[in-house]
């Protein structure tokens, strides 16, 4: 037994567990995909894994799902930050959805010196993630952070979180996620020797705003001792494609791809 249709419920999960259906999860199943009682549903929470469960209930403003079996593990992604400033509503949309799909473990708007965007919608961005989840199978949903400044979080900047510096400003630069490289050019180790535990430490990447970063915050990313500063390829890339193309680029030196 393998449902096809899958929801993110808040409740615990496990066998015989009875779950409570939302005014909109009910109008989805019943509505809009024509389920009805004794039809299946994969029910996931970020914490008990996957859940093949029954429909034992249903109306049209609500229902009841009971638990049967456990059919996925939970699968957690790596430790890993995407950080980036929001743009135009649609992209920013697109910019969430894919880093949920990709791996993200967490997702934090900030506001740069030359961010267009001054404010989010946080509630409709960790929708988008909870949708892109339930699409790609994950049983896990990156937490989507309010808007902050990208100053106060490099103050507060964790000692042990490597960070991806995408800087546009290296274009066509000879700039990759080299491990063997120092941290920014204001490091202090030798180009031959390895960034301790690179590995195994938390990461985060980082994305300008269309308009670029500013020469101050350029300046202050280049001197952490945690940045690698990158570059995405010979042309300026738009900031959603420049999110999946660092994700890629990550995932594959050292995520779970």
């Amino acid at each position: 037994m393998s449902a096809k249709i899958r929801l993110y419920v808040e409740h615990p999960l496990g066998v015989g567990q009875s779950i409570p259906l939302e005014k909109d999860q009910a109008h989805y199943l019943f509505g809009v995909m024509r389920q009805a009682l004794g039809g299946h549903v994969a029910l996931f929470n970020g914490r008990d894994g996957e859940w093949q469960a029954e429909i034992s209930e249903a109306g049209k403003r609500g229902g009841t799902l009971t638990c049967i079996e456990q059919s996925k593990p939970l699968q957690m992604p790596p430790d890993l930050w995407l950080i980036f400033a929001p743009i135009k509503k649609a992209r920013t949309d697109f910019i969430v959805e894919k880093a949920a799909e990709m791996g993200a473990a967490k997702i934090l708007p900030v506001g740069t010196e030359y961010t267009n965007s001054e404010r989010i919608r946080q509630d409709r961005l960790q929708a988008h993630a909870v949708e892109a989840a339930e699409q790609c199978g994950g049983t896990y949903v990156p937490e989507v952070c309010d808007l902050q400044k990208l100053s106060r979080l490099l103050d507060d900047w964790p000692a042990k979180r490597q960070l991806m510096f995408c800087d546009e400003a290296e274009v066509g630069q000879q700039r990759f996620l080299d491990l063997t490289q120092g941290g920014g050019t204001g490091a202090d180790r030798s180009a031959s020797e390895p960034v301790p535990g690179a590995v195994s430490q938390p990461w985060a990447i980082l994305i300008g705003p269309e308009g670029g970063f500013s020469d101050k915050e350029r300046k202050r990313l280049h001197a952490m001792e945690q940045a690698h500063v990158v570059s995405l390829g010979p042309r300026i890339l738009r900031a959603d494609t420049a999110a999946v193309a660092a994700m890629t680029v990550w995932q594959q030196t050292l995520g779970d791809w």
